[in-house]
């Protein structure tokens, strides 16, 4: 159970995540409400490649291994998220997530995630705009 305090905090933790900035406070309010915290042990596979899109996470406290292929791309700490591209299309993940150390994120489902898309248009025009940039980003540093 998420107390007010905690409840105001992951909104703010939220906020921060570049793909939902663009949402109003309500919005993201929604969401937390609907999200929950989850704690994971070491080594505990949070994502797997090829697997199916259920939430997107954001690291809390801990940090993860990012893996594709087998080999270690990124790691992952607090602020840090993963899952936001599977949620948005439904296709399977790209990469492995697993928890390098004792890990707490705040899991955001995609039932939740797609009923904010469906109440704001104007986030979900927003939304491209951040996955274009993004996009861009990628083919310039590729």
């Amino acid at each position: 159970m998420k107390t007010t305090q905690d409840a105001q905090e992951l909104e703010r933790l939220l906020g921060e995540v570049p793909l939902l900035k663009p949402l109003s406070a309500k919005r993201r309010r929604q969401l937390v409400d609907r999200s929950r915290v989850v704690n994971h042990d070491t080594g505990h596979v949070l994502a797997a490649e090829g697997g199916g899109a259920l939430a997107m996470h954001l690291i809390l406290a801990g940090s993860a291994a990012v893996t594709t292929g087998g080999e270690q791309v990124r790691t992952l700490r607090p602020g840090d998220y993963f899952g936001e591209i599977s949620l948005i299309d439904g296709k399977p993940r790209s990469a492995e997530v697993t928890a390098a150390e004792p890990l707490s994120v705040l899991a955001v489902p995609y039932q939740a995630f797609q009923e904010v898309l469906d109440a704001e248009p104007a986030f979900a025009r927003e939304l491209l705009v951040v996955l274009c940039a993004r996009l861009r980003e990628a083919e310039s540093s590729g």
